[in-house]
């Protein structure tokens, strides 16, 4: 098993940085792209393995992918004219791969098995499988001895679909995203609606491609194919930086005092910035600075500070923007002034792990008094005054989880002693490179591996 070691900081945190290319993002270019009638490029694409499963699988899907100066050149097939695939396509860690190519195939006239890593197939897939079999595919897993859900392996005998209205119970941009994608080849309408708006890079690319779309006032979305050519024109595509990968190093910067960090060219899409909003609220002096487009997303290079936080209340509509921040966000936390409330998060539960019961663990290894809610959790913020109080070291099991990991260092970072964080090899799925570049704004965090 790999591990960090922490140190806490004993000196500011200083850099200028970039990081690896959205994820989200990624997963969509290759998928559209591929979908595409032509010739697409994507560039800045991460070097993480989510995004290479991802090309992997639709490389097994008959997609000419390939790979020159750092820049994918992808000769879509069309909607229509997927192969089928030799063998398995094996998911790896990726939820987003899984769920939006459950979305594809559902359509395509052969069967197809997608498999993953041990913390994938523990996931739940009947958020995705049910509108999917409601619109014609049919498609079988596993129970997990949890009768009323289902879990990878999934096997998926695509066929002729019909449009469906799916009012989704949690706001998914995964599961919004692979009806679209099943809707692009069912016949009749398809109308996604949620209860609070999820990401919408699938809504900015389809209808840059030329994809029927109209979206409401309400956030509800209609894929309205009659009249339409079925074709989605090719893409030519910068990844932006991924601001879910820049929050650790802004929140590493946000806790150790002195610290100047600036993370340049990330992506600042709306539906994402719950986060920036939430620091905002927690006192983290911060700037963003908006630096352009790329790929018809907003591009900005945003500052921290090192400087005093204080409690929060985040829950509702910010909690759903900032919902993969949330345990970055309660690292945090442990390190401020008063009381912190997180609620409305009970998506975290289906995630990767179980994300809320994973933080409340990280924070009491650290030391730090946190109540476990349903939907979120209850953080007493313990910060360094002069020789009183402050977080604690400890030993943090991440579970595999690569957020659960990352927010473990940098709740370490500003500890009153050394911290070990276990089970970190996924933190490669999402940012790779993490280590490095905490290291070279001064951090004293290494790994090690048993054995």
């Amino acid at each position: 098993m790999s591990s960090f070691h922490v140190r806490g900081a004993a000196r500011p945190l200083i850099g200028e940085l970039t990081v690896p290319g959205d994820k989200s993002i990624g997963h969509r270019a290759v998928i559209f792209a591929s979908l595409a009638t032509g010739r697409s490029r994507v560039r800045g694409l991460s070097a993480g393995e989510d995004n290479r499963r991802t090309v992997a699988a639709f490389r097994a899907l008959g997609v000419t992918i390939s790979d020159e100066d750092r820049e994918l050149l992808i000769d879509g097939k069309g909607i229509d004219n997927l192969s089928a695939p030799a063998g398995d396509l094996d998911c790896g860690n990726s939820g987003t791969t899984m769920r939006l190519l459950a979305g594809v195939l559902a359509s395509r006239p052969f069967t197809s098995r997608l498999i993953g890593d041990r913390y994938l197939e523990a996931r739940p897939m009947k958020r995705v499988a049910e509108p999917l079999t409601r619109m014609g595919a049919r498609i079988t897993g596993r129970t997990n001895d949890n009768p009323l859900d289902m879990f990878a392996p999934l096997e998926i005998t695509g066929g002729a679909l019909r449009g469906i209205e799916h009012r989704s119970p949690h706001a998914s941009a995964q599961v919004k995203s692979a009806v679209l994608l099943a809707g692009l080849a069912a016949e009749g309408i398809t109308r996604v609606v949620e209860p609070a708006r999820s990401r919408d890079h699938t809504e900015r690319m389809l209808r840059a491609q030329g994809a029927p779309l109209v979206i409401d006032a309400q956030g509800a979305i209609t894929l309205d194919p009659s009249g339409w050519d079925r074709v989605l024109a090719p893409l030519d595509v910068v990844v932006p930086g991924d601001l879910s990968s820049a929050a650790f190093l802004l929140g590493a910067a946000a806790i150790v005092p002195g610290s100047v960090v600036t993370v340049r060219g990330v992506g600042v899409n709306p539906t994402r910035t719950g986060l920036i909003d939430a620091l905002t609220a927690m006192g983290v002096a911060l700037s963003v600075e908006p630096v352009g487009e790329a790929a018809g997303e907003p591009l900005a290079d945003i500052t921290v500070w090192g400087s005093p936080l204080q409690g929060a209340v985040i829950g509702g509509e910010l909690a759903v923007r900032a919902i993969d921040e949330l345990p970055l966000l309660a690292a945090l936390a442990a390190h401020a002034r008063g009381q912190t409330r997180i609620t409305g998060a009970r998506e975290l539960r289906v995630k990767e792990s179980d994300r809320i019961a994973g933080t409340v663990a990280l924070l009491r290894a650290l030391g730090v008094a946190v109540e476990e809610l349903d939907d979120g959790m209850v953080i007493e913020g313990a910060p360094l005054e002069g020789k009183s109080a402050g977080v604690k070291g400890g030993v943090i099991d991440s579970h595999g989880d690569h957020r659960i990991a990352m927010a473990g260092v940098v709740a370490a970072l500003f500890a009153t002693g050394p911290s070990r964080i276990d089970d970190i090899a996924n933190v490669a799925t999402s940012f790779p490179g993490f280590l490095t570049t905490l290291q070279h704004m001064g951090a004293e965090v290494v790994s090690t591996r048993d054995g």
